[in-house]
This record gives structure tokens, sequence and C-alpha cells, in this order.
């Protein structure tokens, strides 16, 4: 029979609720969502009796979906603990993601996808190639519209006007009281 690598089975896995709102208290608006994160942390290193805790992507966009300043005041967990005494918490009904699926995808590497890689480059070179050519052929019809336009339009300044002596206007004196 081959041999099966046993990719980190869960020894011990556990439901929480963690209470967040006591520990966002204690620190300004902008700081709590991250007090939250450490909390959680805290918290599985309590309860789990280990200090190696990943989080899971699922429970971080759950504490930080309302920005840094409002974290939800509690959140259900699920913490799996493997033999290595690693510990990951993911929120409690985040969907499960499979990793094995794509360590399999990669090994498998046949004389078909080498062809298909091959392919897919000459594709992305002539797509470069043409690319290039058009932006030339676009820059030199520009410049052909350009001189064009400069050939109808020649420039010309408009005649200065000439200017008009200033005439002060003599204001109407106020009567003499005799």
């Amino acid at each position: 029979m081959a041999k099966k690598e046993e990719t980190s089975k869960a020894i011990l896995e556990r439901i929480y609720v963690i209470p967040l709102r006591r520990e966002t208290l204690k620190v300004p608006n902008f700081k709590k969502a991250n007090k939250a994160m450490r909390a959680v942390k805290e918290f599985i290193a309590k309860h789990m009796k280990t200090e190696d805790i990943h989080v899971g992507k699922y429970l971080n966009l759950k504490i930080w979906s309302h920005g840094a300043k409002n974290p939800p005041g509690k959140v259900k967990v699920n913490a799996a603990k493997d033999g290595k005494g690693k510990v990951v918490v993911e929120l409690f009904d985040a969907p499960k993601e499979k990793p094995e699926v794509e360590e399999m995808k990669k090994p498998v590497k046949g004389e078909k996808e080498a062809k298909l890689e091959k392919a897919e480059e000459k594709i992305e070179k002539k797509l470069e190639e043409t690319k290039e050519s058009r932006a030339e052929e676009a820059k030199k019809i520009e410049q052909e519209e350009i001189k064009e336009l400069k050939k109808e339009h020649p420039k010309q300044h408009a005649p200065k006007m000439q200017s008009q002596p200033k005439v002060q206007q003599a204001h109407p004196t106020a009567p003499r009281s005799v």
C-alpha cells in the first residue's frame, strides 16, 4: 500500500463564543479591531493551552467588517488543534477550504501542459508586438493630423487696439456759499 501523508489532522476541535466587548472598551476607538484580534488570540491561547495560533480568513473579515472602530461584541469560532500544537481559529459558519486539491494539481505536469504554456507565451508575445505597432501607428497619425491642422489654421495674432488717451472728466463743483 502507498504511503499517505497526513496533513495536520485535528486532534482537538472546540467551539467557543469569544466576548470582545469588554476588551475593546479599554482602548480608543481607532484601535478597537486590533484589540479584538489580540483578544481572540489571548482567549484561544488560554483555553487551548498553546501559543501557536493562526486566525482564519473569515474570522478576520468578520472582525474588520465594520471597520477599525466598530468590531462585533462577540464572535462564535471553531478552534482546531493539530498534533504539533498549532491552533487554527476560524469563524463558526465559515466554509471549509480544501488545500489538498491544489497540492495534487501542482505536481502533475505533462507534455500537454508544457506545450500549452509555450503556446500561451507565443500568443502573449504576438499581443505585445501588435500593441506596440498599433501604438506607433496611432502616434504617427496624431502627428500628421496636428501638422494638417497647423497648415489649415496658421497662427494669426489679433491686431492691437490703439489706446485712446484717457480724458479726465471734470466733476461739477458744489455751489459756493456767499
